[in-house]
């Protein structure tokens, strides 16, 4: 089991908030540390001091870690054009020598957009825009050296981009996409991603997600194209302690108003997420994200580094 660090700066984190936490992460043996991309709270609170945008703190962040992967979860095609985007992922997968990898959804949060003028459209033609970005930014990145690439879409429209910069990694950084949605997710993972992933479920609903994904690689012929098969991975909100009282603690946030639809933490002792991750296992997740709130909170990732990496394979 791989385990990464999910984080939600826009709940309130500057940037050496999240140097401290990204490097400490690295320091404690997990594998990864994404974060969200998000423009606004979710709640009531502003958040201070305020947004900071995913990619250019990635950039950052490339620059001083050294083995711990780094991406998104997930950035939003509503905020970025996917010609500009895939330079810029490409770039950050230089700065960091191969460690970047890109989640990219269709975008949801609709007062984020309004807030700061992006525009934000139907449902629809949101995930239209993802399937071509998708389309052209894993294009991009595959196109031969020396060759251009050139697309021509209903959104939109390149005509012989020169596929640079060239990434690290080839034929370029994993793809995740992930999400609830029971149709097009699933069909747009199985053609364009490296990683399917649903985000702080239960495992019931986990294994069905998973099911369906499975169903879309099949009818688009995955396997038969010789790729990889997908990577399988899930989210879970975590809030465990020494003591009850502890993860009691560390839960107080998961009470407090959201936007955000229902989640399925764990809380209580390190033993309840192994038995959770265990769980998530046993119906074919190969990778997990643990959320974890608070940035200040280095003891709680001090205590999972500890008491529960230790116990899953493939972890150190």
């Amino acid at each position: 089991m791989r385990v990464s660090v999910f984080t939600e700066p826009h709940r309130g984190a500057s940037y050496d908030d999240q140097l401290r936490f990204a490097r400490r992460v690295e320091e404690t043996g997990f594998e990864g540390f994404f974060r969200a991309d998000h423009y606004r709270s979710m709640g009531d609170d502003p958040g201070l001091p305020g947004p900071t945008d995913a990619w250019l703190t990635l950039a950052a962040l490339a620059r001083e870690t050294s083995r711990i992967r780094l991406g998104t979860l997930v950035s939003s095609a509503t905020f970025r054009l996917p010609g500009p985007l895939a330079v810029l992922v490409a770039q950050v997968d230089q700065m960091s020598g191969g460690r970047v990898e890109l989640g990219l959804g269709a975008g949801w949060y609709e007062r984020e957009h309004t807030a700061y003028g992006i525009p934000f459209p139907p449902v629809a033609e949101r995930f239209d825009r993802l399937a071509e970005q998708l389309e052209i930014i894993t294009g991009l990145w595959r196109t031969p050296a020396g060759e251009t690439f050139s697309f021509a879409g209903e959104h939109y429209q390149l005509l012989d981009a020169p596929a640079l910069p060239r990434p690290v990694q080839r034929p370029g950084p994993p793809v995740i996409v992930g999400g609830r949605g029971p149709k097009r997710t699933p069909e747009l993972a199985a053609r364009y991603a490296d990683e399917f992933n649903l985000p702080f479920k239960s495992v019931a609903e986990t294994a069905a997600a998973y099911d369906r994904v499975r169903e879309a690689c099949d009818r688009t012929g995955r396997a038969d194209s010789g790729r990889p098969p997908l990577v399988l991975s899930a989210g879970v909100v975590v809030a465990i302690g020494r003591t009850d009282a502890q993860a009691q603690r560390r839960a107080a946030p998961l009470h407090v108003k959201s936007a955000l639809p229902p989640e399925d933490p764990v809380i209580g002792s390190p033993a309840q997420l192994v038995d959770r991750l265990g769980e998530f296992a046993a119906v074919g997740a190969t990778r997990m994200h643990l959320r974890l709130i608070d940035f200040d909170d280095l003891d709680h990732l001090e205590l999972i580094a500890a008491e529960v990496l230790p116990q899953l394979d493939g972890t150190r």
